[in-house]
């Protein structure tokens, strides 16, 4: 699991850093608020833990701003503030939990663990079976694409493949990870398959398919999906 730590102080920052490492999270860190918002918008995170002051941007402007672009990562925020009206206005900005410094490493994991169980992404279909990124809207339940409210016409494994990569947005994944997860086992397409079925998808689904913003190649390991 990813995580993204916003945090000024070097000190926690390494704390952290090492504790959340040694208990297998991978931990992305940013220095400053604009930095760490730039990072959160990406969407690549399973959940973030956000200081509340902070260079260049507040906690609290991070946290809207970041809702307000439709990214629902989970936010846990960290302050030496512990007044109620700041946590109110932390949640009601769009954190999802509140710890104030000093704290103890146990209880933030606790609050890091309830978080990425009530967390609706992670290889999870979207709740209502619709999912939206730039102008293309999915129905999964209807195996249904439309772009700019044009209805898109998708094969039967285009859509599939597209539906695999929502629901495991973020993640990167190998030719033959696709091959097993899409095709199925007992399917016998070369690898070239899937970079067909891809260039597909981003012909009719980006905006620029030559500098896709959405299905990514990475190179030497595969493709992602980021919104």
């Amino acid at each position: 699991m990813r995580i993204l730590l916003v945090e000024d102080e070097k000190g926690l920052i390494l704390t952290l850093t090492d504790r959340l490492t040694s208990e297998g999270f991978e931990v992305t860190s940013a220095s400053d608020g604009q930095t760490g918002f730039d990072l959160a918008a990406s969407g690549e995170f399973d959940l973030i833990l956000l200081d509340v002051m902070l260079p260049k941007k507040n906690g609290f402007d991070i946290a809207r701003d970041l809702r307000q672009k439709g990214i629902q990562t989970p936010i846990l925020m960290l302050t030496a503030k512990g007044e109620t009206i700041d946590k109110v206005l932390g949640l009601k900005l769009g954190a999802d939990d509140y710890l104030t410094k000093p704290f103890e490493v146990m209880e933030l994991l606790a609050r890091i663990e309830a978080l990425l169980r009530r967390s609706p992404q992670s290889s999870e279909a979207p709740a209502n079976g619709a999912f939206r990124f730039g102008d293309v809207g999915v129905d999964l339940r209807r195996a249904e694409v439309t772009k700019s409210d044009q209805r898109v016409d998708l094969s039967a494994m285009e859509f599939r493949l597209l539906q695999f990569f929502i629901e495991n947005r973020g993640t990167v994944h190998s030719r033959d990870d696709l091959l097993d997860a899409v095709w199925g086992y007992d399917s016998t397409p070369t690898t070239r398959t899937v970079d067909v079925h891809v260039a597909w998808l981003r012909q009719k689904l980006e905006e620029n398919p030559r500098h896709p913003q959405y299905i990514q190649t990475v190179h030497g390991l595969g493709y992602k999906f980021t919104v």
